[in-house]
């Protein structure tokens, strides 16, 4: 398995709120994770909640008595919300942060993953798709019929998260499985690549590229030249990489 991850401020903001991490290693009972969160809040607390997420995730999950890639993720997450929220508790210029995360982890030829917020995962193949579902008001308004997809595409309300670590004492997160197939390349992204580059880029550039560390710094640098307007995270894995190349 090759993995390869990698995070850029834009060319807009000031300070990166983006956190990312990828490992090919066994953390506890996983052999295997990748993380991505994009974190919220007043001057650096959204800086300061994406980094805490994803540390405090990967020293629950090295700690975990749970079984199996579910109650594993489901539970360690619920650890960090609450630690989260603790944490904020104790300084009044992190009140009110929070951050999204997608974590994943591949078993044999399976992936499994969690995700909060609207950072995204996606599917490389013969073809791209999402796999997570966004957490958020215009999704939700997608879903419900009362803008078309175009519309979606370029509305005001695009950045407003109906789910988030952080936030309440309880976070509801969504947990998938998925049979992999050689030739798969996993993308996990923050909104800030993929706002900036279409499915159709992504996928030509990932296709492209002669391996995967190279598409993730050509993926950060196409964001960037469409606007940058956001932090960019990016995780990258080849999870049959010593079976078969793509490139």
């Amino acid at each position: 398995m090759k993995v390869f991850s990698i995070t850029d401020v834009g060319r807009v903001r000031q300070m990166n709120q983006d956190y990312v991490f990828a490992t090919d290693e066994p953390l506890g009972s996983l052999p295997n994770l990748l993380v991505v969160a994009d974190g919220m809040g007043g001057h650096k607390a959204g800086d300061f909640a994406s980094k805490f997420t994803v540390e405090t995730l990967k020293e629950e999950l090295k700690l975990s008595l749970k079984e199996g890639p579910r109650e594993v993720l489901m539970d360690a997450v619920q650890v960090v919300n609450q630690k989260l929220i603790q944490t904020a508790e104790t300084d009044i210029k992190l009140d009110g942060m929070g951050t999204t995360l997608v974590a994943a982890t591949v078993i044999d030829h399976t992936l499994y993953f969690i995700n909060v917020g609207d950072s995204r995962l996606y599917l490389i193949n013969q073809n791209i798709k999402q796999l997570s579902r966004d957490h958020s008001l215009v999704e939700e308004m997608l879903r419900l019929g009362g803008i078309s997809e175009e519309e979606a595409k370029n509305h005001p309300d695009k950045n407003i998260i109906t789910r988030a670590i952080g936030v309440k004492e309880t976070v509801e997160a969504d947990f998938y499985e998925f049979a992999l197939k050689k030739d798969d390349v996993i993308l996990m992204c923050t909104d800030g690549l993929c706002n900036m580059v279409s499915e159709d880029e992504i996928f030509t550039i990932i296709k492209g590229a002669r391996d995967i560390v190279e598409a993730g710094q050509l993926l950060i640098d196409r964001a960037n030249e469409n606007g940058g307007k956001d932090n960019i995270g990016v995780v990258l894995a080849q999870p049959f990489s010593d079976e078969v190349s793509i490139w």
